[in-house]
């Protein structure tokens, strides 16, 4: 009954991780900035393949994100695609996923890839902790076996 019960704790556990990382995608699809930084700790670090540094703060991220929005940047969309939520420890979740976003100003939708962790704290709530964002790699041409190379004719 206490396997059942653990088995239980976890999952559910799991889907507020879950919630709490979607909370996150939605607000910043939406462009709701308070919403978006609320869903992350106060020494949140982030990783972003557009910054040329670690933002180690939330403050940083937030000083940042203004500066972006004073050069024109604002979302119009984002959505997740291939969603995957891991608890790896009581409190610890990672969540990874494939990101589609649309700016003002930018004609083609972005495609990256992301990782956030989150952290359940004391009262319960779960927050993101870190975040990193990199690009989604080009498909790979499609590249002819060397068997169909060399193949000899059919006689």
């Amino acid at each position: 009954m206490s396997d059942h019960y653990g088995r239980f704790q976890l999952s559910n556990a799991t889907e507020q991780a879950r919630r709490a990382a979607c909370q996150i995608v939605e607000a910043f699809g939406s462009h709701n900035v308070a919403s978006y930084f609320a869903g992350f700790d106060s020494d949140a670090s982030f990783v972003f393949y557009t910054e040329p540094r670690i933002l180690g703060s939330r403050r940083e991220y937030e000083a940042a994100w203004r500066t972006w929005e004073a050069d024109g940047f604002h979302v119009l969309s984002c959505r997740s695609e291939e969603v995957d939520v891991r608890l790896i420890a009581e409190d610890v979740a990672v969540m990874t996923h494939r990101v589609r976003t649309r700016l003002v100003g930018v004609a083609d939708e972005l495609r990256e890839r992301e990782t956030i962790i989150l952290r359940r704290g004391s009262d319960g709530r779960w927050l993101g902790i870190h975040e990193h964002l990199s690009p989604e790699p080009e498909p790979e041409p499609a590249v002819a076996r060397a068997t169909d190379l060399h193949s000899e004719p059919e006689r």
